[in-house]
């Protein structure tokens, strides 16, 4: 895990500003840190993909209870199915903490690129790479549940 050497508490900072700032949600994390997820269900994912020193991805996985109200909440209407404004509203959310990740490992980000955000969503997926990389997934809570952000970096 020498990747995630300092990273861990920025990206908890990280996340807690993001969500209480632009989505007027207070999260905080649970203290649980994973290195793989379970089967995602009734589920939404938002990532962006990393290149440049570092390489990777960073994913921010959500129960659909939490994307509908983060959506909501973000775009002050009321929404509750995965729809394309909750794709969208999700997509921005991994931007934003990609962003932040990309400040976080590199002096002001300049050698790090983020890919466009992308998003997926099901009954029932899973998420895991085939790439030989470190993991480190942080499990947060919402006041609607659990959701997790997730960064693998190659090793």
């Amino acid at each position: 895990m020498s990747n995630f050497d300092g990273v861990t508490e920025q990206l908890i900072d990280s996340t807690i500003e993001i969500f209480t700032g632009m989505v007027m949600m207070e999260v905080a994390p649970t203290g649980q840190v994973m290195n793989r997820m379970n089967p995602l269900k009734d589920s939404i994912t938002g990532m962006v993909g990393l290149a440049g020193i570092h390489k990777g991805l960073l994913a921010v996985h959500l129960p659909k209870a939490v994307a509908t109200a983060i959506t909501s909440n973000f775009l002050g209407i009321e929404v509750d199915a995965i729809t394309e404004d909750v794709e969208d509203a999700i997509g921005e959310i991994a931007n934003m903490l990609g962003g932040n990740l990309k400040s976080i490992l590199s002096d002001k980000g300049k050698d790090i690129q983020l890919s466009l955000p992308s998003t997926i969503s099901g009954d029932e997926y899973n998420f895991a790479s085939q790439a030989d990389v470190d993991t480190l997934i942080l499990e947060f809570k919402a006041p609607e549940g659990e959701f997790y952000v997730e960064v693998e970096l190659e090793a």
